[in-house]
């Protein structure tokens, strides 16, 4: 706590979050449709994307859900359509890791669109007027405070519990932050269980479960397993990922651990080895036979029913 009262960051984060707490010269704008923020503490990976893929596909099921992302590194600007209705309209390079991932997921679903934008509150009125959605996914938005939101999840990892703000740890706001929250999600739990209280917010334990793995086709491996893998993956937390192998017991020779959202322009694959990577490297690849992805299914108990109720939704 005292390393933080001495980093300028700090005092920058927190003069911004006191001018929004407090409405002076900074005030949220609220899209006229409920809105859900999915965000984090860390720089680091939590599982984010995995929570609204979750979501959405619970929420498609009788509305027209939004996924609206920043794009992070991706090649175009400003507003951009990824995925309309089930339709993909845009490229790797133009979508960004995340927003590719999520379109790649809900090709052919009609109710789910995804689009990318650096400022949210444009993105979410165009996707609103536009498109048509019924609801907006905010992806990474906990710190996106322009931008109004009906319910904020906010996702903790274990490690965040002690960790210090940037540059001198992961943390992009203190523990403090978690007050915004309307829930907390407990990240991991299958690898790293922990339990989490804070004040009187809702708490819900985010599971990984089904793992399965996937060739370059698509089509689930059953039965017939290559001897070893060559696994890798450029996550914002590769550490869970090399895990989760472990504890599944696939036979895994090598771990490359790369930098989040790496390029893999010059990645050659060896045609004598097999390879083992996540969905999100996976679609950055040409597709080949010795190159398999791990997916896997989420279960977070409670949650769906606190947000329908949340929201008066009716599922």
């Amino acid at each position: 706590m005292i390393l933080d009262y001495l980093n300028p960051y700090f005092w920058l984060v927190s003069f911004r979050n006191f001018l929004y707490d407090h409405k002076f010269f900074l005030s949220p704008k609220k899209p006229p449709i409920p809105v859900i923020s999915i965000g984090n503490l860390s720089s680091g990976g939590t599982g984010k994307t995995s929570l609204v893929r979750f979501l959405a596909d619970y929420l498609s099921k009788k509305i027209h859900v939004g996924i609206l992302l920043r794009g992070y590194k991706r090649k175009s600007k400003g507003y951009f359509i990824v995925l309309k209705q089930g339709e993909i309209f845009a490229s790797l390079d133009e979508a960004g890791d995340e927003a590719f991932m999520l379109s790649f997921l809900f090709q052919g679903n009609p109710r789910v669109s995804v689009s990318v934008c650096e400022k949210r509150v444009l993105g979410a009125e165009k996707m609103y007027q536009e498109l048509g959605v019924e609801l907006l996914l905010l992806d990474d938005a906990f710190q996106h405070r322009r931008i109004g939101r009906d319910l904020d999840l906010l996702l903790l990892k274990k490690q965040d519990l002690s960790d210090k703000l940037l540059p001198f740890g992961l943390l992009r706001e203190p523990l403090s932050s978690i007050k915004r929250a309307d829930a907390i999600i407990l990240a991991y739990q299958e690898i790293y269980p922990f339990e989490f209280f804070y004040e009187n917010k809702k708490v819900f334990k985010m599971y990984r479960k089904n793992f399965r793995i996937f060739d370059f086709q698509r089509k689930e491996l059953s039965k017939e397993f290559p001897s070893s893998f060559i696994a890798f993956s450029g996550l914002g937390f590769n550490e869970q990922f090399r895990k989760i192998l472990e504890n599944l017991s696939i036979p895994v020779k090598k771990f490359i651990s790369l930098p989040d959202h790496y390029d893999y322009k010059n990645f050659p694959l060896d045609p004598k080895e097999n390879y083992l990577t996540t969905l999100k490297d996976f679609i950055k690849l040409q597709p080949k036979p010795n190159l398999y992805y791990l997916d896997f299914e989420i279960e977070i108990p409670g949650l769906l029913e606190f947000i329908a109720k949340s929201l008066d939704l009716e599922f």
